[in-house]
């Protein structure tokens, strides 16, 4: 409908129903509805187009005399599925010669841009990670707090505090001092639309282009697609079974280091107190910011917790960076900085910027479960179902590959890494086409190294996989690990 409703001339002309038709016909074939969507009906769309509804009347009857729409008594009208597959062959998108001029970042944003697929549907198990079950969403609980968020009439509808509402952030104050022990002033949170926005803030203020930022080696990618963006250039720093290796840090120049200190992404290690010191007296020399990434730490088994370098003494630079895309669900989209009181008004000022404020209903619902202790208890809900997840993948692969799978990172966090000692890294693509032909989504570990490493990066030659779990029953991990041995066992072998 947005061509209609923007085109001011067709509406003061009032549409006849030839030219209500052909638009109508236009965006089915282009999918503007789907499949099989709900077109508006024949009173909301006459309204809307400001004609009479017999107008409308007369479009709709001739799109069903076409077969493009179905009619039925009562309801609205829906397109018709198969016309729409049968014309999504004729449909040509509209093209233009004109080349516009994009800015340095877009240019370099153009250049190496995220990836982002549709995941896979139909999958016996998918192990992609990030991805959560819906059966563990507190559904009564975030639905009670939503709706006695929008239940209360606000005093005026304005813009809020670019920070984040003042009741999020002191709730939010009091859950880092008790779960993580980061002690912090109500002014230095900023509640963001997510970890990813936070990291943007982060990379417009502290990096020009030029600049160098440190990353950890195999490392969260879309922290680096963002810092990139900005011009700034990647110093990948390797990890081992503890983390970061910070000794190779001596020498360093650069204005910001990204880490994952409680959990490492992807290979889960965690960092000791010792490197911790190292990393922050490497800060303080380099007079460079860290980023502390403390994504999943909610997750932690047989490992106890390390105090955040938040927590530590000297951590004056440290930006603490959370999110509750692996506790409630990522499609939320709220996130929180700690960052150094100096810098408070700075990322203010730049959030609003951005987009105002992440939205306030949401951040009503999250405050009153946090008040409540509803959201704890949920995480320790959610942390028993997950570790039984993690045992029955533990359990299932080494059942299916004994002496043949080792093990990284399972200590903490929502993913394994597990490597195949069976399969070459030559043989990789194979062994990811073949999980797929048997409806088995897996992910490798190699595509999150810095690709300027690859030549002198590694020390094992097997393929390791990245294997996220919280979104599988423990039948499907059986079943699932059961059909990847015998991929496997068809690469290894074949």
């Amino acid at each position: 409908m947005v061509e209609m409703r923007t085109n001011p001339e067709r509406r003061a002309g009032r549409m006849g129903a030839r030219q209500i038709y052909e638009a109508l016909r236009d965006q089915i074939m282009a999918r503007v509805y789907g499949t099989d969507g709900a077109l508006p009906s024949s009173r909301a769309l006459a309204d809307e187009m400001g004609v009479a509804r017999s107008t409308v009347t007369v479009a709709y009857e001739q799109l069903a005399a076409e077969g493009f729409i179905e009619i039925r008594h009562g309801a609205r009208p829906r397109v018709a599925p198969a016309v729409v597959e049968r014309g999504r062959a004729r449909v040509a998108p509209r093209t233009s010669t004109r080349v516009v001029r994009l800015s340095k970042f877009g240019e370099r944003l153009q250049q190496d841009p995220p990836r982002w697929t549709e995941p896979p549907r139909g999958l016996v198990a998918n192990f992609r990670y990030g991805e959560l079950s819906p059966s563990d969403f507190p559904m009564l609980a975030w639905k009670k707090a939503v709706v006695a968020a929008m239940g209360r009439k606000p005093e005026r509808l304005a813009y809020d505090d670019p920070c984040g509402s003042l009741r999020l952030r002191n709730a939010l104050q009091g859950y880092l001092w008790r779960s993580r022990s980061v002690r912090c002033e109500v002014d230095q949170i900023v509640v963001v639309n997510g970890s990813q926005q936070g990291l943007d803030i982060c990379a417009r203020l502290l990096l020009d282009a030029g600049d160098r930022f440190v990353m950890e080696d195999p490392g969260y990618q879309m922290a680096r697609h963002t810092f990139a963006a900005t011009g700034a250039v990647a110093v990948p720093i390797p990890v081992d079974q503890d983390g970061l290796e910070t000794e190779q840090l001596d020498g360093v120049e650069a204005r910001l280091a990204y880490v994952t200190p409680s959990h490492q992404y992807p290979l889960g290690g965690v960092l000791p107190i010792g490197r911790r010191h190292q990393l922050l007296a490497w800060a303080r020399k380099s007079n460079a910011c860290v980023i502390e990434d403390d994504y999943d730490s909610e997750y932690r088994y047989d490992t106890k917790p390390i105090p955040p370098l938040h927590a530590l003494e000297g951590s004056d630079n440290v930006i603490y960076l959370g999110t509750i895309s692996k506790t409630l669900s990522p499609t939320l989209r709220i996130g929180y900085l700690v960052v150094p009181s100096g810098l408070r008004s700075l990322f203010g000022a730049a959030k609003q910027v951005m987009d105002r404020h992440t939205p306030l209903v949401e951040q009503d619902a999250l405050a009153a479960m946090l008040e409540s202790g509803a959201y704890d208890g949920h995480v320790r809900r959610v942390r028993r179902r997950n570790a039984e997840r993690q045992q029955a993948l533990l359990d299932a692969l080494h059942r299916r590959f004994r002496g043949r799978v080792r093990i990284d990172g399972a200590a903490a966090g929502l993913h394994v890494v597990a490597w195949f000692d069976d399969v070459p890294q030559a043989r990789e693509a194979a062994l990811i086409e073949a999980a797929r032909a048997k409806c088995v989504g897996i992910y490798p570990v190699s595509a999150l190294f810095d690709g300027r490493r690859v030549g002198r990066r590694r020390s094992r030659e097997a393929v390791g996989l990245v294997m996220g779990y919280a979104a599988l029953e423990t039948a499907q991990i059986e079943r699932g690990c059961r059909l990847l041995a015998q991929a496997v066992d068809e690469v290894a072998h074949g």
